[in-house]
């Protein structure tokens, strides 16, 4: 049965990958390039016929001074072939990149150099009897590597992030903007074991689909979907540190307390009062300006408090309650 339960986890996966743009790494990755000196960075939902991880960090690889670069995935792309033709049948592999030269002499690193570079000199291509971030030989690379950087499939996202966090590796990765208010990821955010990335978290994404998959538009030749996609981190980054100014005063008509939930109503960020001490309740798009220097993360509520216990749980309360009328989840912060 668990064999069982596992192949149709994997099989979800795999319907449920979206591939991200380039031009959005690109934008998220120039904010932590001092982090990459020297390491060895994992891909581990990425196939490099497809994956713009995987482009990203082969063509800037002596940019970024990597030491190694390692991509592995479920199986190859249904586009095998018109990108890199590494095999010709479509099963699951890893790469190992440690030099990329500028074979063709044109002054650039593309992905002719990256195709050449497989093939010959120190970079490795190696089958994979199972290409699950969570197989055995995934979990080896894993832990060969120094940060973890990828889009993993959403509707695992709880069981990567625990992953990470179990072999206590450095990540950039990009889950659902829900997945904020799980059970298993507040907890982290509130406890700065992650955070959000650099990219603002009301900026939604675009990602590439396969070819079958339901579109929305079609960017530069690629069919696109929307999600709300947002960057989790647990490097540091220059807008952590950023202070939010504050400039509004605390009235009780204004700002309501929850019926059920000793804390104030704060519907913006931006109103945030600047002469409020006590608990307040927050939207989820304030993790996009928390400062940790400034804020202290209390408490999740909804539904019922992440944080609460089990009993809370099955009375199926709404915390976060104001006159009898539930609010969206709300994160529970105190001035520092």
């Amino acid at each position: 049965m668990a064999g069982n339960t596992s192949l149709r986890k994997a099989d979800k996966a795999k319907n449920d990958e979206f591939y991200t743009q380039l031009s959005d790494i690109e934008a998220e990755l120039k904010h932590y390039k001092k982090h990459f000196l020297g390491k060895n960075v994992l891909c581990n939902c990425d196939d490099p016929y497809e994956s713009n991880f995987f482009k990203y960090f082969a063509m800037n690889f002596n940019y970024l001074g990597l030491k190694k670069l390692i991509a592995t995935c479920y199986d190859s792309s249904p586009i095998v072939g018109e990108q890199l033709s590494l095999f010709p049948d479509k099963r699951p592999y890893m790469i190992q990149i440690t030099e990329v030269i500028d074979e063709n002499g044109d002054g650039a690193i593309d992905l002719t150099d990256v195709e050449y570079l497989l093939k010959n000199r120190k970079n490795s291509t190696r089958r994979l009897k199972d290409g699950d971030f969570r197989s055995d030989e995934c979990i080896e690379a894993l832990k060969e590597a120094d940060i973890v950087v990828t889009n993993p499939p959403f509707s695992l996202f709880r069981e990567y992030v625990a992953q990470l966090i179990e072999y206590g590796k450095k990540f950039l990765i990009i889950g659902n903007k829900n997945a904020i208010t799980y059970k298993e990821i507040f907890p982290l955010l509130k406890e700065n074991k992650m955070w959000l990335g650099y990219r603002n978290i009301n900026a939604d994404m675009w990602f590439i689909v396969p070819k079958d998959y339901k579109y929305e538009k079609i960017v530069e030749g690629k069919k696109v979907k929307h999600i709300m996609g947002c960057w989790f981190t647990n490097l540091d980054h220059k807008k952590r540190h950023e202070k939010i100014e504050l400039y509004k005063k605390y009235n009780p008509e204004e700002y309501p307390k929850y019926d059920n939930y000793d804390a104030i109503n704060v519907d913006k960020t931006a109103d945030i009062p600047e002469d409020y001490y006590e608990k307040m309740g927050v939207p989820i798009t304030f993790l996009d300006k928390y400062n940790p220097e400034q804020f202290e993360i209390i408490d999740g509520i909804g539904r019922y408090s992440i944080l609460d216990n089990e009993n809370t749980k099955k009375a199926g309360k709404y915390l976060s309650m104001i006159d009898g009328k539930a609010k969206f989840f709300r994160i529970v912060i105190k001035r520092r």
